[in-house]
């Protein structure tokens, strides 16, 4: 089968999962519970990992072991997408029974970003060798940098794709149930909900910014980075709403995604002068530093957790 094909057959497989996901299983605006969140969460890592067991019969041991090392890192750098969707949906006070569909949207239009950045990324890695050594260097700054500047603070007033939207078409003050866009008086209107879209969209492109060299660290195969990439975006919404409550308690995961970014971007400036990493090893040093920030999270919590947890068992 030609590998173009492949590429049509993903993407059609893709979109419909996600139309049955939003307009047959999902048809009514309704709050996600936790449960349902598990459920969804559980669906998306089996698929992932069935899509890993059919890349290992189609292109091989090395192929699936770079897909799984993309697929876990990709997954562990959306966590901070995660906090920046509780940032924005509380700034806009959208309701939880529409934050589904915005979730939806936003992952549509970051999967066809996304697609755009990696194709980019593995040409100029395929044209020009050299562009190895700066992706390497830029993930030990972006390692470095989230070991250094604490948590993002992220101010959603300040997004410019806001004032654009303004200039173009008048937004109402209020949402319209979850339509994004609504006629009052024959004159069309944006709502918050179409706003909230674009801005989960605009920092997303900020988060590919680090995600796609870190993957692109791992394989320069743009399918294998484009899949695994795609399989840690769906899986994200069902995430947001299982961890939203708890992920506050993740305090020492930063620490971890940074060591993450330095490991990887080490790899690369060593692959490129001679030095290369087996996968295997890659994939174990991802998965230990991972694990090693959750249990730490879990012995050793944040100060003010500890003395409200006292509080509590006083009262």
């Amino acid at each position: 089968m030609d590998k173009p094909l492949f590429w049509i057959l993903f993407n059609v497989f893709v979109l419909a999962l996600l139309v049955l996901d939003l307009y047959v299983l999902n048809k009514k605006s309704k709050t996600v519970n936790i449960k349902e969140a598990l459920w969804w969460s559980a669906f998306w890592i089996g698929l992932a990992i069935a899509f890993n067991i059919f890349i290992y019969f189609w292109k091989g041991e090395e192929s699936a072991l770079q897909f799984l090392t993309g697929y876990l890192i990709e997954e562990s750098l959306s966590v901070d997408n995660l906090f920046v969707f509780m940032i924005i949906f509380s700034f806009f006070k959208v309701p939880p029974e529409h934050q589904r569909k915005v979730l939806f949207w936003g992952i549509i239009g970051a999967l066809v970003l996304r697609a755009a950045f990696i194709l980019v990324g593995v040409s100029l890695i395929h044209h020009f060798a050299f562009t190895v050594l700066i992706l390497g260097f830029f993930l030990i700054y972006t390692g470095i940098r989230m070991l250094t500047s604490g948590e993002k603070e992220i101010d959603p007033k300040k997004n410019p794709i806001i004032k654009m939207v303004q200039k173009v078409m008048p937004v109402t003050k209020h949402y319209h149930d979850d339509k994004f866009f609504v006629k009052i008086r024959n004159i069309r209107f944006a709502t918050p909900l179409f706003i909230v879209v674009l801005v989960i969209e605009t920092t997303d492109v900020i988060f590919a910014a680090d995600s796609i060299p870190a993957i692109l660290a791992v394989s320069t195969d743009s399918f294998i980075v484009y899949t695994s990439n795609v399989f840690a975006l769906l899986g994200l919404r069902s995430l947001y709403f299982a961890l939203s409550g708890i992920m506050q308690l993740f305090h020492y995961l930063n620490y971890g995604l940074s060591a993450i970014l330095i490991f990887i971007g080490a790899k690369l400036i060593g692959g490129y002068f001679g030095y290369e990493v087996d996968m295997t090893i890659a994939l174990g040093a991802v998965a230990g530093i991972l694990t090693l920030s959750i249990i730490m999270s879990v012995i050793f919590p944040k100060k003010a957790e500890v003395e409200e947890a006292e509080e509590i068992k006083h009262h």
